[in-house]
Formats: C-alpha cells, structure tokens, sequence
C-alpha cells in the first residue's frame, strides 16, 4: 500500500510516494511551467505503469497550486505549505525548532514548539535568495547552477554584495565582475548577501533557534547553508529529502485524515494523466464582490470551482465530490 503527496509550486511539482512504513519509495520531479494541471498530468502519466494496480490509501496536495490539484486527483487533505513542511519536518526530527524553507518563488521560516507551529512567515516582494534567482546569476555567470554552492567555498575571501533587493544584488554583481573580482569570490558575497537578506527580512523580528532544518530546492547550494551557519553562529542542518518535504508532508497529512476519518481515499486513480481537463471562468454577480469564478472541467463534467471570496462555489464542488 502507498500513500501520495502532491506538492504543486509556481516553479516545480514535486510528487511523492510513501510506503507502509512512510519511507520515500519513489518521487517526481516537474517544471510546472505555468501548466499546474499538465505538470500533475505527466507526473502521473511516469507514476501510472508502475502504480496502476497498487493500493493507494491517501493523497493529499500542498502549494501554490493545491486547490486545483485537489479536484483533480480526489486529494483526501488539502493543506497549505506551512503545515506540511512544518509536519515533514517533525517526522524526521521531533527536535527541530526553526525552518528555513526557499523554494524556486518564494521563501519561508517556521518556528516550531514541541512539534507545534508557533509562528511563520513568508517573503512578500522580493525574491532575492529564491532558486529562479539563483539559478538566473548562475546562467549569467556561466557556472552549472549545481556548481554554484562550491564555488562560494573556493572563496578565500567574500566580495561584500548588496543583497536586501533582488535588482541591487544582481546590479552590484555585475559591477563587481567589471571590477574584475574574482568568480569565487563574488559567489561567497552573493551567497552571504541572500542570507543576511532572508535572515534581515523572512526572519525579522523571529527567535531563531536550534534545531534548524534547511529545507526546499535552495538548500542544495551548500555556499548559502554555510553563509547562515556564519551568520548564527551554530550548525543548520539540510534532511535527505530536502527538496520534497513538502510533498513529504501531504502524503502525511492526508495518511492522518484517512485514519481519523476511518474513510476510503478519494483518489480518482491514476488514469487522470489520460483525462481531457479544462478550465473556463465566470463572474459571479450574487452579490457585490462579482468574483471571477474559475470551472474546472474533466471532459463535461464540472469537477471544481475556486476564486470566490465567499466559498459560495468552492462549498459546491466539495459536496459534488463528497
């Protein structure tokens, strides 16, 4: 039997498959490309000849885009990304305090108490230090975006890099680079600018503490890991599966809701990656917010609606799936 996690991003799909006793068996990895619905499809598409005749007990979507990807697959829960990477986190590790989570768009932090979220918060506006960043100066530099976290520790000595603003960063790199600075060097300054930055902005005002995971797509980039480790002054630790904990904690969550629950997944099965999905809009004028309501369709049967404020039209998707 398995349990799936779906965690559908602006910039990847990360799907996951647990086994009986909750170790990863198998996972994916997708651009989502502005495509939720494609990117579910194909991950699925891979999963199918292997699964399509396994025991799937839960499913459970988080991201961006779990709304979506919810009616499309029958998810069992639904849960924002705080709570699953917070339960991921707790799963392997009942000591860990802080999460450090950056993604390929946006970056978090998460303060854990016995287990127990405490507090969060998200980046608003600027996306210094996230893996599209990232991975635009690697491009720029020439350097393999794999690379990049050596290379910071070739350096001898950091290039001091303007890093509170994603432009300012990239600007005062370009400059240093005429400068005829070092490559090394600049990448240690950039590295140790992102994470004063995400410290100096996510982080503002948190009580930062032991045990710290590092998780999400950046944590890969051992030059950043070691930059916050300067900075705080102790060890930050990056789990095996760093880049899918999200994922991780959906399949979960959605393993917790079934059980608690003493329900039969709702999981529409594999063969989704064949269906014909499509999606249209409509304004609601039943009162003065006249939201624009998004339809999901599979062939010609309405499965979902989501964007309105009052849940007016999310509530009868539910009761239509239920």
């Amino acid at each position: 039997m398995y349990y799936l996690g779906v965690d559908v991003g602006s910039v990847s799909t990360d799907i996951v498959v647990l086994d009986e006793k909750l170790n990863v068996y198998d996972q994916v990895y997708l651009r989502t490309k502005g495509r939720p619905i494609e990117a579910i499809q194909r991950g699925f598409k891979q999963l199918k000849n292997k699964y399509k005749d396994k025991e799937v007990r839960a499913i459970g979507t988080t991201g961006s885009g779990r709304g979506i990807t919810s009616f499309i697959l029958g998810a069992d829960c639904v849960k924002n990304e705080i709570t699953a990477h917070a339960m991921a986190g707790v799963y392997y590790d009942k000591e860990v305090k802080t999460i450090f989570e950056i993604g390929g768009q946006d970056s978090k932090i998460i303060l854990l108490n016995q287990g127990v979220v405490t507090d969060f918060a998200m980046n608003t506006v600027c996306a210094a230090g996230t893996g599209s960043f990232l991975d635009r100066q690697a491009e720029r530099l020439g350097i393999p975006i794999e690379e990049f976290g050596n290379y910071a520790l070739k350096s001898k000595l950091a290039v001091r890099i303007a890093g509170r603003c994603a432009v300012f960063a990239e600007s005062d790199m370009i400059h240093k680079q005429q400068l005829g600075y070092d490559s090394a060097d600049i990448i240690k300054g950039l590295c140790e600018a992102l994470a004063r930055n995400y410290l100096n902005n996510v982080g503002k005002g948190k009580d930062i503490q032991p045990k710290v995971f590092f998780q999400g797509g950046v944590a890969a980039n051992i030059g950043i890991k070691e930059a916050f480790e300067k900075i705080l002054g102790f060890e930050i630790f990056v789990p095996k599966y760093y880049n899918v904990m999200g994922a991780i904690g959906a399949a979960l969550l959605a393993k917790e809701t079934v059980e608690s629950k003493r329900c039969k997944t709702n999981f529409k099965g594999f063969d989704i990656s064949d269906h014909v999905f499509i999606t249209n809009s409509f304004q609601c004028k039943d009162c003065p917010n006249e939201c624009e309501v998004v339809r999901i369709l599979d062939g010609e049967v309405e499965i979902g609606c989501f964007g309105d404020r009052c849940g007016k039209w999310n509530q009868k998707s539910h009761i239509k799936s239920s």
